[in-house]
Formats: C-alpha cells, sequence, structure tokens
C-alpha cells in the first residue's frame, strides 16, 4: 500500500497542549462556568481606578461595577485571583459580606433587588499581583524594565484570566458595554491602555493618572495596562466608516525603528477591511502599543514586543519565505480585532474560533498582496506544526481550550473550505458577513458552523465534527484499475462527504468522496490532489 500526506507532523503549538486528560475542580467550573451568581445579572458599566507601583509590584484601588438585574437575587460573583485581596466591598456607602473561595468572592446584598433596576456595587482591592512567568502565555503582570533601566509593566492574562490583576464578573460570556479605566502611575511615566485617553490628571505628589475610555464591548482578558517611558506618534487612515486613528506608543529610544515597522499597520487595515469588514472599533480608535513579551490581542490597544522585525521574532513560520514579508505580531494580533474582539467565544472551549480564523488572516494578509499562490503556499507550509494531539474543541464549563491545532489547524481547515466553496467572492461575503451578524458579540462554535453551512449551502456539520471534535484526518482512498478509477473516504465520521479538486496525469477534476467506493471512467497513470484540501491521500492495491 502507497500513502501519501498532504501535511507534515511536527511538535509545535502556541499554547503548551497536553494529550492526558486533566482532571478539573471546583475552581475550574467556578472560573469556567455561566453560575447562578453570574448568570442573574448584566454588567454595563466599569469604572476601573488604580494606582500602579512599580517599584513595590503591587496594584491598589477599586472597581466600581454596574449592572442590570435579570433575575433577582441576592448573591452575586466576582473574581479575583491570589495574591491580591478585596479589602471591602461597598454599596450606596454600606459595606457587604463577602464569602470567598480562593478566586471566586461572593458577595451578598442587603436586599433582594427588583427585576430590570440598574445598580452598581465598588470593589476595594489590593496587594502584589501574580507575577507572569512566561508572558503572554503565563499570564499576570510584567514587572520589567527597559534598556535605560526605567519601569516598563504591562498585562496579559489571556486563558488565565483578568482577574489575575483586577476584580471582575470573569467569564467571557458576559462583556461590559463600556468602561473607564483609570491608572495612576509614577513621575515620568505613561499608562497605556484601551479607547481613547479622556484626561490626564496631575498630582501634587507627582503622579499623573491617566483616564481612558472605551465605547465598546470589552471582553476581560483585552483590558489592558501598558506602564513605560513612552513616546507617541500616529497617523490618520481612511478606511471603510471614515477616518481611523492609528496611534502608536513606544519606548523613547525605539521610535525611528517603529516608524518604520509600524508601516505595516495601515497595509494589516486595508487588507482586513477588504477581507473581513470595517475595523469593528472606529469610536475607540486601533493602537499598538510596545510591551516587554511578544504580544497580545489587547482590544483597540494591540501589544507588540516582535523586536521590530519581520516574521515571527525573525522566522518564517511556514518554511517557505512568506512568513518574512510581514510583521507576525502586527498582522496576527491585529487580525484578533475582528476574531476575538469583535467576535468572542463564549466559553474557552471554543477558541478556535478566536485563532484559527486569526491564524488564517496570515494567509489572508499575503493574498492580499502577493497573490493567491503566495497565500496559499504560506498555510500549507504550516502544516508541519500541527500535532493532531487532542481535538480543537475543548471540554465546556471549565474554562479549558482545545489542542494547540486551533491555529494552524484551524487555519488550513478554513483554507480547505475556501475550496470547496470555489468562488472567493463567496467567501469574501461569508468572512465579511460574520463580522456583520455577530458584531460585538459572544458566540459559539456551533453558532459560526452554522452561519457558514447557511451561507456556503454546503452540508457541513459532518466536516465540522471531523476537524473541530476528532483528531483524524479524512483519507482519500484510492485504486487504479484498468479503464476507471475508485476512491473513497476512510477515517471519517458519519456522513462526512466533501467535493474534493484532484488532477489526474495533468488535467483537473471535482470528485465528491463519500464513505462508499465510486468510480470514475479514466485512464490514468497519475492521481494527485489538490495540494489546498486538508486531507490524506492513499493508493490501496486492487
Amino acid at each position: 500500500m502507497k500513502k501519501y500526506f498532504i501535511l507534515i507532523g511536527c511538535c509545535f503549538s502556541f499554547f503548551t497542549c497536553f494529550s492526558q486528560q486533566k482532571n478539573f475542580t471546583r475552581q475550574d467550573t467556578l472560573r469556567g462556568s455561566i453560575t447562578p451568581e453570574r448568570e442573574w445579572w448584566d454588567l454595563t458599566y466599569y469604572h476601573l481606578d488604580i494606582e500602579v507601583n512599580p517599584d513595590q509590584k503591587t496594584i491598589v484601588g477599586k472597581n466600581t461595577v454596574h449592572y442590570k438585574v435579570l433575575n433577582p437575587n441576592l448573591v452575586m460573583q466576582i473574581d479575583l485571583q491570589p495574591p491580591l485581596q478585596i479589602t471591602k466591598v461597598v454599596q450606596r456607602g454600606k459595606e457587604l459580606p463577602v464569602t470567598s473561595e480562593i478566586n471566586a468572592h461572593f458577595i451578598t446584598l442587603p436586599d433582594t433587588p427588583k427585576l430590570n433596576a440598574l445598580d452598581s456595587i465598588t470593589v476595594f482591592y489590593e496587594g502584589k499581583p501574580r507575577e507572569a512567568v512566561r508572558a503572554p502565555w503565563d499570564g499576570g503582570i510584567s514587572w520589567t524594565k527597559d534598556k535605560n533601566g526605567k519601569a516598563f509593566v504591562a498585562s496579559s492574562c489571556q486563558g488565565l484570566g483578568a482577574s489575575v490583576w483586577w476584580p471582575n464578573k470573569d467569564h467571557m460570556y458576559d462583556e461590559v458595554d463600556s468602561m473607564l479605566i483609570s491608572v495612576k502611575v509614577p513621575k515620568g511615566f505613561m499608562n497605556v491602555s484601551n479607547g481613547r485617553l479622556r484626561k490626564t490628571e496631575k498630582h501634587k505628589d507627582g503622579k499623573t493618572t491617566f483616564h481612558w475610555f472605551v465605547s465598546n464591548p470589552i471582553n476581560n482578558y483585552g483590558v489592558n495596562i501598558n506602564v513605560g517611558d513612552y513616546v507617541h506618534f500616529g497617523e490618520k487612515y481612511q478606511g471603510e466608516k471614515g477616518v481611523l486613528d492609528m496611534d502608536y506608543y513606544v519606548l523613547s529610544y525605539n521610535k525611528a525603528k517603529a516608524k518604520k515597522q509600524f508601516k505595516d499597520a495601515p497595509k494589516m487595515m486595508e487588507a482586513f477591511e477588504h477581507w473581513f469588514g470595517p475595523y469593528p472599533f472606529y469610536e475607540d480608535s486601533f493602537k499598538l502599543v510596545e510591551a516587554p513579551y511578544l504580544g497580545m490581542e489587547h482590544q483597540s490597544s494591540v501589544t507588540y514586543g516582535n523586536r521590530y522585525t519581520n516574521g515571527y521574532l525573525g522566522t518564517d513560520l511556514s518554511g517557505t519565505g512568506w512568513g518574512l514579508k510581514f510583521d507576525f505580531i502586527i498582522i496576527h494580533e491585529s487580525g484578533h480585532e475582528w476574531f476575538a474582539n469583535n467576535i468572542t467565544y463564549k466559553d474557552a472551549a471554543d477558541m478556535w474560533v478566536h485563532e484559527g480564523f486569526t491564524a488564517y488572516s496570515e494567509n489572508l494578509f499575503l493574498d492580499y498582496y502577493y497573490g493567491k499562490e503566495a497565500s496559499a503556499a504560506y498555510v500549507i507550509g504550516t502544516r508541519k506544526k500541527i500535532l493532531n494531539d487532542k481535538p480543537m474543541i475543548g471540554p465546556y464549563g471549565v474554562n479549558q481550550e482545545g489542542s494547540g491545532d486551533m491555529y494552524y489547524k484551524g487555519a488550513n481547515v478554513l483554507h480547505t473550505l475556501r475550496q470547496m466553496i470555489n468562488d472567493d467572492e463567496k467567501w469574501r461575503a461569508i468572512l465579511r458577513g460574520l463580522n456583520t451578524t455577530f458584531y460585538h458579540k459572544t458566540v459559539t462554535s456551533e453558532e459560526i458552523e452554522n452561519y457558514i453551512i447557511k451561507e456556503s449551502g454546503l452540508s457541513l456539520k459532518p466536516f465540522f465534527d471531523q476537524y473541530l471534535r476528532t483528531t483524524d484526518i479524512p483519507v482519500l482512498s484510492y485504486k487504479k484499475e484498468k479503464d476507471h478509477i475508485q476512491y473513497k473516504f476512510t477515517s471519517v465520521v458519519p456522513g462526512f462527504t466533501i467535493p474534493v479538486k484532484i488532477i489526474i496525469d495533468g488535467k483537473e477534476l471535482w470528485i465528491t468522496p463519500t464513505a462508499d467506493w465510486q468510480s470514475l471512467l479514466v485512464r490514468a497513470t497519475e492521481f494527485k490532489v489538490d495540494p489546498g484540501f486538508y486531507i490524506e491521500v492513499e493508493e490501496v492495491g486492487l
């Protein structure tokens, strides 16, 4: 039996993946599920008001949480991770009782609220937040120094949770409608956060508070602080919705390098508005902010640490050369503005919706500027990073993502879909339609799948089940006989069938294999599958 593959395997992943089953705890459930103490109230507004002390590595302050009552209840859950501590919770001047279970804190209100009532609590807290060990993968606060010995501080907390540095309703299903972020920093430093700088407040002790206002819904891990010796420059971009402010904050000695490297930012905006539709946060502007780690998709405040070089820290993840045509962090992390910040998963199990589409955006950036052959070579080249160690969709309700394959297996699944649809304008309309239909919404994978099924007109449920919920890659088995070829799929879920482009002796043909043998009346010496399809191929004996 002769077998060849339309994929290559190697050990790589952005998130550390474990093949063994994790034993989940009550803390996992409290973090990852919509508990009764969460579901009865809807977030409407935050005012996060803190002081950052780099020398002591401490944060002290408060978060005022505004909410609407959906179903009257007396107890609400707020999350904050040790070693930070809640010092008190106040409502209308009265201190409220708090019961804690490590990360989850249950606050008892004085009276049962009325349905649809609007109210707020203020949570005071302080302490030394967890220090990031290997940001952004092992997050927390990065307390570092720049090359001049000045404080250089930043937050990163995807997966771990924003409650690692500030108290909040730490579940992705409920995004706050808007928020004010007020950050006091030592003299000579600037804080850059999400949204627009509303006010700068100088204090008698020489410290400064920077007030940033976010006017759009934002997920918790998308909120950030960045404290450093920053300088600013910017530009106006004429986009699909008008003039977009694009602002850049970098360490003072990196301004010249940034002015050169950040030319990829407006190029990114042009390509992604073409493919995905208008940038989702015109009201809050777009920012790149230098950070002491590689980068993260903080909403309207994308952090950057790619050493002002193209590729991924100067390397091409695809091995084709095309990955050196762009700055990986500018393109990838900014792509998350559409898939992560505009369209946001409700449960971490569906993180592939963020990472698969955004890894695929790298391919679309190349497509826009260098053409389909270049973009196809890039995304196909990344297949060597796929492990197929566990499904891309993880277990629900315990804050657990699926396999790190969500990046490049996700990208190749989407690339395969594009080949199947075989109509680039229709495919582009689907990508733009996703960002319109689910504008500023939290979603499930199933909602995304159903939208693509509906708009493509293809029967794709088995397709998604195969690629998202199993580790098996479809195998197209074929055998050449005297005057015909027989073919079928193996290693597939029930009902799996997709159109596939094949090349027989240099001639392109389309077939639609199923799990049953079919025949194609053609003599053939050579049988190939278009490499755009992420499947395995094997020739079997007669």
